[in-house]
């Protein structure tokens, strides 16, 4: 059963999206399984580059089958903006399929997203204001509206029309807003529907027959595993389950049917948002490493926060995910800078020292970094076309961070193109 998993391991933009590509070319479907247009994917590919959100990277190849699950939350207008983008630079979606249990991003869902965070003031979360959270609010609270009923105007209008009153006595009463023009929304949301509807299919179905019929079938995760509602560094999360559990859940497939969970990860660290951050650089190497690996948002454009790397998060991440195998992109961006840290352990603020990532933001804001130095490297790493050609040191690194998170790393990325992914 040839199935694959590839998640973020790290806060997200660990480079997932080159890995997906690379794994893409050779599968027959790709899979979407949770997250919103809150997430990004860049991707080059023949000379070209794609900033994708919500269509899975498998839209590059003509013949691949792109789904997104019932765990997805869909933002009607953005999707159909992405696929006229595609289209409109020669790149078909009609291998595009949208479960029809994924539930809708609506107008109220991005109004009350911005007041929300608004509110909270020194203690926002730093979202990216999609509608991300309140889409799956509605969603748990069984009040949201799905794919089905979009697609089914009579149905759509009905639902939308009770919720979003519910919502504008929300945004009148409570936030002391302007309510939404409802007509206006059901109007344009339907007119989506029409265009959405031949996209529509059971995802479930499609990718358990795919997997049963042993084709290549590769499951693509967005944002990364601190960003888990569960396992990450809550509240500053997102509001689904980026880690390997929640391709099972937000796909419809058992998780016996999955092969290997192969973990994107930086050889460094970066966080976009609040929250602890045990690695971080305040310093001039903060900034090195920040523009040399060009750490801003593919989705906001926001600058990461970057820090050494932290195997107390690989080993969490080994451990919650089931990887297999670590994919390790950027390593080009250490070259040059000369002695280089990793972060082995975390110290308490009683001098306790753990090798375990802690449960709570609580623990996790008292903790420091435990480093051991490691012998840097040089020259351009970008022109190597195999690990063999790596610099010693270079090669040292790399099978230091293996030992140290215990997991073996496939694949060393030195630069953003396809051919610059060295597989060992």
């Amino acid at each position: 059963m040839p199935a694959k998993v590839v998640v973020g391991v790290q806060w997200g933009d660990e480079g997932k999206g080159k890995i997906i590509d690379i794994l893409a070319s050779r599968a027959q479907v790709v899979v979407r399984s949770q997250g919103g247009n809150n997430a990004g994917h860049t991707v080059e590919s023949n000379g070209e580059t794609y900033k994708l959100q919500l269509i899975p990277s498998g839209v590059l190849y003509p013949n691949t089958l792109c789904l997104l699950g019932s765990g997805v939350v869909i933002d009607p207008v953005h999707i159909l903006k992405e696929i006229d983008g595609l289209e409109s630079r020669g790149i078909s979606c009609d291998h595009l399929r949208i479960d029809p249990r994924a539930h809708l991003i609506m107008p109220w869902h991005l109004a009350l997203d911005g007041l929300s965070e608004k509110m909270r003031g020194d203690s926002k979360i730093g979202t990216t204001k999609k509608g991300i959270g309140p889409c799956y609010m509605d969603k748990a609270e069984r009040s949201g509206l799905r794919i089905y009923d979009l697609v089914h105007p009579e149905v759509f209008a009905q639902k939308a029309r009770i919720t979003g009153e519910i919502k504008n006595r929300l945004l009148t009463d409570f936030y002391k807003e302007q309510p939404l023009d409802l007509d206006a929304i059901i109007e344009q949301y339907i007119a989506c529907g029409k265009r959405l509807k031949n996209y529509v299919a059971d995802v479930s179905v499609l990718a358990y027959n795919a997997i049963r019929e042993g084709k290549e079938v590769l499951f693509e995760g967005a944002q990364g595993t601190l960003l888990d509602i569960d396992v990450g560094t809550y509240p500053y999360v997102t509001s689904s389950h980026p880690i390997s559990g929640g391709v099972c859940v937000g796909s419809g497939i058992g998780p016996t049917l999955i092969d290997e969970v192969i973990g994107a990860a930086k050889a460094y660290t970066t966080r976009v948002g609040e929250g602890p951050f045990p690695t971080e650089l305040f310093d001039e190497m903060g900034d090195k490493i920040r523009n040399l690996g060009h750490e801003f948002g593919t989705v906001t454009g926001r600058p990461r926060r970057c820090g050494w790397f932290d195997s107390v998060i690989m080993r969490h991440s080994v451990r919650v995910n089931g990887l297999t195998a670590i994919a390790l992109n950027k390593v080009d961006t250490l070259s040059n800078l000369g002695t280089l840290k990793v972060c082995v352990a975390y110290k308490k603020a009683d001098g306790t020292i753990i090798r375990d990532f802690p449960p709570t933001i609580d623990e996790l804001a008292e903790c420091k970094p435990v480093y051991e130095e490691i012998e840097g490297f040089e020259g351009d790493l970008s022109k190597c076309k195999s690990y063999d050609e790596l610099p010693a040191a270079c090669k040292h690194y790399v099978e230091k961070l293996e030992h140290i998170c215990e997991c073996p790393i496939k694949m060393v990325g030195v630069g953003p193109a396809r051919d610059q992914n060295l597989e060992r």
